[in-house]
């Protein structure tokens, strides 16, 4: 008897032993394949917001899948380059003429003269800048030096927007057959199941580029009133550039707030100041008002549901954790709400006998024993 308990005790613990094995090689081999996960959970989003489009040329204007999906790709990447350009030549120009400027305004910062000399003046940083004044030209001169590790990271990135673009191509190209192959291998109930998460699932990544973009679109107009109003120049494209930068959660509002703020103290020290004390009131109010109340209609979920499951994935998977949270809160729910329903119909519900069944099953209210016989 005790060796069959022995056997039994080293099986158990082999058992245990070889899940925490699988489960440490599982996550090992999940970080070292992290950034084609990432790439892959981009383009499933990228295939996600253009498949209903793609479904609605195909069914409309041609008849074959793979024309339908180049022609929609084709037109979403010709709005992409011209908003690129819109964006990118202006700012090539403007920091141009700042490179230009830049000696002559060294000079009057030094002087204590110009917007920036006079700014050094009123918070007494005109000795620190007239002393550093030859590392920051030293600084600048050396910027241009690492010229490999910015072209590899130029490559870098391109070759990961070419494999989402690719893989995201792909997903929406075979997305019927991989459905119905899919649907082939589990039974009737399980497919109207799929679907039901399938099509929910879609709904809420859809409704979650919607508001994201409807907050990026008042972010960005706001943006131009304050800048038009105080003088800045290229006001609607410095807008364009922090809608666009506005897209990413929480912390995007504050990379388009360094973009504006910057061109800001440029014009003038008043206009900065503008700017900045604008942006600081506006992110926390996108943070913990927009952004919640207009998610939650989208996505579906409750707005301490949305910014909670936001902040959590920031602190713990950084900024692709923020993209990724509401969706991933909202398919979750769908998850939750799919299988806990399996789960109720599936708990057997006893069936009263005799004169209880009768009765309604209601029991003596002095809670004796029900009387025996018929």
């Amino acid at each position: 008897m005790s060796n069959a308990d022995d056997r039994y005790t080293a099986r158990r613990a082999l058992i245990v032993i070889g899940l925490v094995l699988a489960t440490l090689i599982g996550l090992a081999l999940v970080w070292a394949t992290r950034r084609v996960l990432v790439w892959g959970l981009v383009a499933a989003f990228l295939a996600v917001a253009l498949k209903p489009l793609v479904d609605l040329v195909e069914r409309r204007l041609v008849r074959r899948r793979a024309l339908a999906t180049l022609l929609v790709f084709l037109a979403t990447f010709v709005v992409l380059a011209a908003l690129g350009a819109v964006i990118v030549l202006p700012l090539v120009d403007e920091l141009t003429r700042f490179a230009d400027r830049a000696p002559g305004l060294l000079r009057e910062a030094r002087a204590g003269r110009g917007p920036v000399g006079e700014v050094l003046n009123r918070f007494h940083l005109r000795r620190y800048a007239g002393t550093h004044a030859d590392q920051l030209q030293r600084f600048g001169s050396r910027l241009g030096e690492p010229a490999v590790g910015v072209v590899r990271s130029v490559l870098e990135t391109v070759a990961a927007v070419l494999t989402v673009v690719v893989l995201a191509y792909l997903m929406v190209l075979e997305a019927p057959k991989i459905i119905a192959g899919t649907l082939k291998l589990v039974g009737d109930g399980a497919a109207v199941r799929l679907r039901r998460i399938g099509r929910d699932s879609s709904r809420i990544i859809t409704g979650y580029l919607s508001g994201n973009l409807l907050i990026s679109v008042i972010c960005g107009g706001l943006t131009f009133a304050v800048l038009f109003v105080v003088g800045v120049p290229f006001a609607a494209v410095i807008a364009l550039v922090v809608a666009l930068a506005d897209l990413i959660p929480l912390v995007g509002a504050t990379i388009g707030a360094i973009v504006a703020a910057g061109a800001g103290f440029l014009h003038s020290p008043t206009a900065g100041v503008v700017v900045l004390v604008f942006f600081v009131v506006y992110q926390q109010v996108e943070n913990h008002l927009l952004q919640p109340v207009i998610m939650a209609r989208a996505v579906r979920l409750n707005p301490l549901t949305v910014l909670v499951s936001v902040l959590l994935a920031a602190e713990l998977a950084g900024l692709v954790g923020a993209l990724l949270a509401i969706p991933a809160a909202g398919i979750g729910q769908v998850l939750l709400r799919e299988f806990a329903r399996a789960g109720r119909q599936a708990l057997p519900v006893p069936a009263p006998a005799g004169r209880d069944a009768a009765a309604g099953g209601r029991e003596p209210a002095d809670g004796s024993p029900p009387p025996a016989g018929g």
